[in-house]
């Protein structure tokens, strides 16, 4: 049972401060994303927020993972959201004494992506630490059952929220919700793996992080396959604005409950993919939600009825966070404790670097053709994700079988 795992002290700590840093993060990046489409009326532009989003988290990601293997990861996280909760109320500040300025949205989108990056690649590692292995897939299920009850949260009250009191209020609830978070991650008590070689330089442990991954090839490209989700999560939040804009003809209401079910098909996630996979078997379905995701996306972009939106947020949804369950739950089994945070910072690094190049070109080709050929990339990334898994587990497949 997935709930069984909240027994323990620490995990359920975490679980409480996942929700809730899950839902102001959720609120505040909904709310930009329709605020910045409300004054531009360009998706471009969006793109362009994301895409300095996705490039300040590539930066930092060069050291953040050789730093989390050196230094205790709880901490790590601590000090992530007290900078980010600072810098939230600073913007709120500024938007409230000059008005709308698209400089502060860069500012957040930069702050916000710095800080995802470093929270995605330590609370990874620390789940890594505080849980046994058997426990692993329960605790990435409700690690997403967590993130989605956040996020769909958010979903739900951002449009309202933003139609009736304004952006301000948004960025303000985020910074408290750090604050929360803050608390229940403060009660976890563990004690943190050592570091093999204290006296090693920081250089010379980024190194041997590369090392670990040049020498273990299957496992970095089932790392490559586990980031094409992220990647596809990222190009649906620069399609959507304009989808639920122009195609369904939506308001920031409309915008807030696509992203709602979205977490919906998220949070169903939690409780489908473990069984199934028991069930079937992890690699199969693996390929199941592949293809569902792929003949999800493309039946969006065709679409142009709301409730047949709402629908497919929620396949997407559903497909993309049981991929995150089940191939996180691999890598954690495969990659040693000590390397976790380098491995995962190698990972996030491709991620964002194809997040850059995606959100960027996406947000042209929209403007000058339609929303619904994002949708269409969106199936293509998919398709391609479901081709490179099936070979890859086809031939360590073969490779066992002569060595047997």
């Amino acid at each position: 049972m997935v709930f069984s795992v909240l027994k323990q002290r620490n995990f359920r700590h975490y679980s409480f401060a996942d929700i809730i840093s899950g839902f102001g993060v959720g609120m505040s990046t909904i709310g930009a994303n329709w605020y910045l489409m409300d004054q531009t009326n360009s998706i471009a532009a969006i793109g362009f927020m994301l895409s300095l989003n996705v490039i300040a988290g590539f930066l930092i990601s060069a050291f953040v993972g050789t730093l989390i293997d050196k230094w205790n990861r709880k901490t790590i996280i601590l000090w992530a959201n007290g900078i980010r909760a600072i810098a939230l109320l600073i913007i709120t500040g500024a938007f409230v004494w000059t008005g709308f300025r698209i400089e502060y949205l860069y500012a957040f989108a930069i702050i916000n992506g710095m800080g995802w990056t470093v929270y995605m690649t330590a609370s990874r590692s620390l789940v890594q630490e505080i849980l046994s292995e058997k426990d692993l897939i329960n605790g990435n299920s409700l690690i997403e059952i967590s993130l989605q009850v956040g996020m769909f949260m958010a979903g739900a009250l951002s449009g309202v929220l933003y139609k009736f009191v304004g952006f301000e209020i948004i960025l303000l609830l985020n910074a408290i919700a750090f604050i929360v978070s803050s608390f229940f991650l403060s009660r976890i008590q563990y004690t943190p793996i050592p570091f093999e070689n204290d006296k090693e330089s920081f250089f010379a442990t980024f190194k041997n992080g590369l090392t670990y991954l040049a020498e273990r090839p299957f496992i970095f490209l089932l790392g490559i396959v586990s980031i094409i989700p992220l990647v596809s999560t990222m190009i649906y939040n620069v399609v959507l604005p304009g989808y639920v804009s122009n195609t369904v003809q939506g308001d920031s209401v409309v915008f807030g409950l696509s992203d709602m079910f979205y977490g919906i098909g998220g949070l169903l996630s939690g409780f489908i993919a473990a069984p199934l996979a028991k069930k079937i078997s992890q690699h199969g379905t693996i390929l199941l939600f592949f293809m569902i995701s792929v003949l999800s996306l493309l039946a969006v972009a065709f679409n142009h009825l709301i409730l047949l939106l709402y629908l497919g947020s929620v396949l997407i949804g559903l497909t993309n966070s049981s991929l995150r369950i089940l191939m996180t739950t691999t890598l954690m089994e495969s990659v040693s404790k000590s390397y976790m945070g380098r491995a995962t910072s190698v990972w996030m690094a491709i991620s964002l670097l194809l997040q850059i190049l995606s959100a960027t070109g996406l947000g042209l080709v929209i403007d000058r053709f339609s929303p619904g050929a994002g949708f269409i990339c969106m199936s293509g990334i998919m398709f391609i994700g479901f081709v490179v898994y099936f070979v890859m587990h086809s031939k360590a497949t073969q490779k066992s079988t002569l060595e047997a």
